[in-house]
């Protein structure tokens, strides 16, 4: 059935419910009621019964430059209304189009269900000037990440990448390789990773040393080689601190613009009404595609927790439990220094005046509270059993008198029920300060020593930003100290991994960083040109979020070309961003990271929410946390971002502080569907996105989602292992194809036409960027 609205003189959208596509991907619409032929009103930018708020010559040359593009873009057949509805077709046509064809290619069809498009020559709702502007202003930001993206070896989205690279015929095509599975291979690929159970888990490359000198070059470690006796720069390239704060000025000055503000905020209440028309026009499919499924349903799909920490990984209960056991059976051991006294555990408990029987969770007092919210101090003081600093240090540290050994065991355990599971993983995030040099070899000494492994876990590195504590205590001089500590061990154990073989050994299972601390400090969240250098930073003020992440994705850029080089594993940033404070941490997160985590503030700035879902950034959510310290649960904006389709996940950040069950992921994604009433493909779609985000190896992947998860649209998606219907799917990839076109359509048929456009009267266009007409050109 196919119902369509009445267009008016004024060219207003309809709205169009297509029926099925048949088998070949064609429409078969049945009827269409009320359609009307289009009448000429004399006044467009205003009401019929309002007095005109524009000259009568302004209005007709409007018109007249609104049929002159029709025109022209009719003639090449780059209509600028929105590819949707009758077009759908068309539009995955012309996506394909910039696409590098596949020998072992799977046939694609399209899943059948009711589409829900917009036609119409107008289908933004704004004037057409603002439209030229927020689509150059849009595809601006995209090529700004995409450069950034590149540059760092982290994944950008491939679709978007695709649309980025067609403005301009020169770039380069290096879109992210997949690994081609045959078509007679992909029904019998095994669902289970074949783990090898004598394998080593730590054996890894070893490749030669390179013999780099390493030096600091305006706080960004650089690499140098003796040629002749001569020494020059290996040419790694990465973003210059100048450029990045002119990219970030451009990037806030965007988000501030009025026309595009409106823009933004129009297409994301169109994607939220779209998804909800979607839902009710095929929920039942949906439900019905998944019972059509042996086996699989949302308890046995993948789910990747990509948002805890490893001291806080285990519940309360749990603790507890751990706590009584190791004071029962290894009570005479040593596990601190007391003013350089050794003290065994037994003798910490009795200096508390306690036993294993007076321990209960609520002495233990490790849960957050309604006195925790806003109140970032009180949470961090929640780490502390018992409120005892003592106690966080022999159970919860690497770094301790046992070298970490306590805690080693706890993770051990937990991932031990994460093995039990079987379909639940995490990837921890483990701390260094920055306060050393060595940090990084004990670090890894710990995980070698205690063979702190698992199939079910990996490690991503949180770096706290608390350099002005440092600096205050006089452990450093300046914030070129705070670098070195972190990236110096790093850089020194890829040029020479003999050096030290358990860090390089260890780094094989670290995914990435992390950036970590209170957001909400009061800070100048813009940087300033003239901004110190990390060798002048000496000041006790802590550096800004822009300052810590700019450095952090400088020196990860040179160290992922560096580690590519040697054939080894490359990191990701993944940090703390946008749970409070300024807005403008999401502008550094949308240039620097690959995905973030919280993303709470994006509900406040619609053009970076349309920015996320533009460019497909993974966005870890923790709402259980955020209940408890920054947003209540019935606030937090996740069900609005999952239908608008930002890539949403859930994650559990603290359960140790916000979780009571054994399995705390199960946890938060049951009181999710309980408060927001998601259905179970609503649940699977957000596991599915679990195991992209997550940085676990790509052959694990195609194990848990299928061989060709890499792919694009239905062609990526494998039901029988994500329990994600096609249908969902086809429609998540079809309204990102939607978006991309109109902008990108609108910015190229601009560029082509702009010379007879300017022929015909003043220009009425203002281009905040230069393009190249010849590269647009088909």
């Amino acid at each position: 059935m196919s119902i369509r609205g009445v267009q008016d003189g004024s060219r207003s959208p309809m709205m169009i419910t297509d029926s099925f596509f048949d088998d070949g991907g064609s429409e078969s619409p049945t009827s269409a009621v009320g359609a009307e032929a289009p009448r000429e009103l004399p006044n467009e930018l205003s009401a019929p019964y309002e007095v005109p708020q524009f000259p009568i010559e302004q209005i007709e040359k409007k018109l007249l430059i609104q049929r002159q593009l029709n025109v022209k873009a009719a003639e090449c057949g780059q209509s600028v209304r929105s590819f949707a509805g009758s077009e759908v077709g068309g539009a995955l046509e012309e996506a394909a189009r910039f696409r590098i064809p596949d020998d072992d290619e799977v046939d694609v069809v399209l899943p059948h269900f009711q589409r829900v498009a917009i036609s119409g020559e107008d289908t933004s709702g704004v004037p057409l000037e603002d439209l030229q502007q927020a689509s150059s202003y849009l595809v601006q930001a995209l090529e700004i990440r995409k450069r950034y993206m590149e540059m760092s070896q982290q994944s950008y989205a491939t679709i978007t990448a695709r649309f980025v690279r067609n403005m301009d015929a020169d770039a380069p095509q290096n879109h992210t390789p997949t690994v081609k599975v045959p078509k007679s291979h992909i029904a019998d690929h095994i669902v289970h990773p074949p783990f090898k159970e004598n394998k080593d888990p730590w054996e890894c490359p070893n490749p030669d040393a390179k013999g780099y000198t390493i030096k600091s070059d305006r706080g960004v470690f650089n690499l140098y080689r003796q040629e002749g006796g001569v020494e020059s720069r290996v040419p790694y390239e990465y973003i210059t601190l100048t450029q990045y704060i002119q990219d970030m000025n451009t990037m806030c000055n965007m988000i501030a613009d009025g026309p595009l503000k409106s823009f933004c905020y129009r297409r994301l209440s169109y994607l939220s009404s779209k998804f909800q028309l979607h839902v009710l026009l095929n929920e039942l499919r949906e439900l019905a595609s998944q019972k059509a499924v042996p086996h699989r349903d949302f308890y046995n799909i993948r789910k990747v927790d990509t948002h805890i920490h490893a001291a806080s990984c285990m519940n309360q209960k749990h603790l507890l439990r751990f706590i009584k056991k190791t004071l029962k059976n290894h009570a005479d051991e040593v596990v601190t220094l007391h003013k350089g006294t050794p003290m065994t555990l037994k003798a910490v408990f009795q200096s508390m005046n306690l036993s294993t029987y007076d321990l209960t969770v609520d002495m233990l007092d490790v849960h957050a509270d309604r006195n925790t919210f806003h109140r970032f101090d009180k949470f961090n003081a929640k780490y502390n059993p018992i409120g005892e600093s003592r106690l966080r240090e022999v159970f919860l540290k690497t770094d301790n008198y046992m070298n970490g050994k306590y805690f080693a065991r706890i993770i051990k355990e937990v991932a031990f029920d994460l093995e039990e599971s079987k379909y639940q993983n995490a990837e921890l995030r483990l701390s260094i300060y920055g306060k050393s040099p060595t940090e990084w070899a004990k670090l890894a000494r710990w995980a070698i020593q205690y063979d702190v492994h698992s199939n079910n876990v990996r490690w991503l590195i949180q770096i706290p930003r608390l350099y002005d504590i440092f600096k205050s205590n006089k452990i450093m001089n300046n914030f070129q100290e705070f670098l070195s500590n972190i990236f110096q061990p790093l850089f020194e154990v890829t040029n020479d991994p003999n050096s030290n073989t358990d860090l390089h050994k260890f780094l094989t299972h670290v995914v990435g960083f992390d950036s970590v601390d209170d957001e909400s400090k009061p800070e100048n969240p813009i940087l300033d040109p003239d901004v110190k250098i990390p060798e002048e930073w000496d000041d006790e003020e802590n550096p800004p979020y822009a300052y810590y992440l700019y450095y952090m994705y400088a020196n990860m850029t040179v160290l992922n070309h560096f580690r590519k080089e040697q054939g080894l594993n490359t990191f990701v940033l993944r940090p703390h961003c946008g749970e409070a404070g300024p807005v403008q941490h999401l502008v550094c997160g949308f240039m620097l990271a690959e995905n973030i985590s919280h993303g709470l503030l994006l509900r406040k700035v619609p053009v970076l929410q349309y920015l996320y879902y533009l460019a497909q950034i993974y966005i870890a959510m923790s709402p259980l946390s955020n209940n408890s310290l920054f947003l209540n649960y019935h606030r937090n904006p996740l069900p609005e971002f999952l239908a608008r389709g930002l890539c949403i996940t859930l994650s559990t950040d603290d359960p140790l502080q916000f979780h009571f069950t054994k399995e705390p992921l199960m946890e938060e994604y049951s009181i999710a569907a309980q408060v927001w009433k998601l259905s179970s493909c609503d649940m699977c779609e957000l596991a599915r996105n679990s195991v992209l985000m997550s940085g676990f190896p790509h052959e694990m992947k195609q194990y848990w989602l299928g061989p060709n998860y890499m792919k694009e649209g239905v062609a990526g998606n494998d039901i029988t292992r994500t329990n994600v219907p096609d249908i969902r799917i086809s429609f998540r990839y079809e309204t990102l194809l939607d978006e991309l076109t109109n902008i990108f359509k609108i910015q190229q048929c601009a560029t082509i036409f702009s010379t007879e456009v300017t022929s015909l009267s003043p220009p009425i266009f203002k281009w905040p960027f230069a393009l190249d007409v010849a590269a647009a050109q088909h």
